[in-house]
């Protein structure tokens, strides 16, 4: 017999985050069971990242400068949520490496403490033409470092 070493934790609250940003749910969203659909999680988590890169300059559209790949998702439920909803997804970063973010974000309803979803995104960033991974910009890093996680709990 085997015991599972994925024990599922408490959901974040508000406080774990530095940064949150607003999405509507959409008809789209929900699935045959009558919540929102799980890839619909990781659209609302790609969304959130890229606003704060763009919104900050971070993120060149058409530029020449680096390019972060997605290269890991993941996700852990702990509440549905449901069309038509608004929701706050939060941002935290757990790790800048050298050329590497490790993102945290949940999903909360509105006027609720505790996260519905928590995931982790993380990009490698790369030579826009060759895709061969780069160190950050250094406005970057200390444009990012400013969404640091800043308690000492384990992830």
């Amino acid at each position: 017999m085997t015991t599972s070493t994925t024990a599922k934790k408490s959901p974040p609250t508000r406080s774990d985050f530095r940064y949150f940003d607003t999405i509507d749910t959409r008809w789209a969203d929900n699935d045959v069971y009558g919540h929102v659909n799980n890839v619909a999680y990781y659209s609302f988590f790609d969304t959130v990242v890229n606003r704060l890169l763009i919104d900050n300059g971070w993120l060149q559209l058409e530029g020449s400068g680096p390019i972060g790949l997605v290269v890991e998702t993941r996700c852990q439920y702990f509440a549905s949520v449901s069309y038509p909803a608004v929701l706050d997804i939060g941002l935290t970063i757990l790790k800048l490496g050298n050329s590497s973010v490790v993102y945290q974000l949940a999903v909360f309803s509105e006027g609720s403490e505790q996260a519905s979803a928590v995931g982790q995104f993380v990009h490698v960033y790369v030579d826009r033409s060759s895709h061969m991974p780069t160190s950050l910009p250094a406005e970057l890093r200390a444009g990012l470092s400013h969404y640091l996680k800043v308690s000492d709990e384990p992830e």
